[in-house]
């Protein structure tokens, strides 16, 4: 039978997957995602990196790393939030799934969530309605083009990459 450290580590990366799609599936219904989600995320890194601390295969140093992902991910989001092309809840989830995928998977992060945002924005020109019915440009390529789009799925995507990789190790 597995340690408790690995069982808790294991419901941790549940429990995330588990956000990740209630967050993804706020945006998509409401182009909002709630601080609470992103909160819950990061509360949950903290029982995930001290379970791994306790039963030695995490170490401070992976910790600190994680964290420094984390704050580049914010400031890039916060930098992209700036010019219009995240919203703030996009910002704050993505920085607190860069908790979990550190330095070791921030790149996978980015890619998983680059594709899925281009098949996303594929949708959207399609004219597939994704988030809030829009007003009345929508059905227009322009309207199509000026709308704001659900980003929450994408980083969703990229986040449960990361818990996946993390699960199977």
């Amino acid at each position: 039978m597995p340690d408790p450290a690995t069982l808790l580590q294991t419901g941790c990366l549940i429990s995330l997957a588990v956000l990740l799609v209630a967050a993804a599936w706020q945006d998509l219904r409401t182009l909002h995602i709630g601080n609470g989600l992103s909160i819950a995320i990061a509360a949950l890194f903290c029982v995930w990196a001290l379970a791994g601390l306790s039963a030695g295969v995490y170490s401070v140093t992976n910790l600190a790393l994680a964290v420094g992902c984390a704050v580049a991910l914010f400031l890039l989001g916060a930098a992209a939030f700036a010019v219009g092309l995240l919203g703030g809840g996009d910002v704050k989830l993505l920085a607190s799934v860069g908790l979990f995928a550190g330095p070791a998977l921030v790149v996978d992060l980015l890619l998983v969530m680059a594709v899925s945002g281009g098949v996303l924005g594929a949708a959207v020109l399609a004219g597939v309605p994704l988030g809030p019915v829009s007003g009345q440009g929508g059905a227009t390529l322009r309207g199509r083009l000026r709308a704001r789009m659900p980003y929450g799925p994408a980083i969703s995507a990229g986040g449960l990459w990361v818990a996946t990789k993390l699960a199977i190790g």
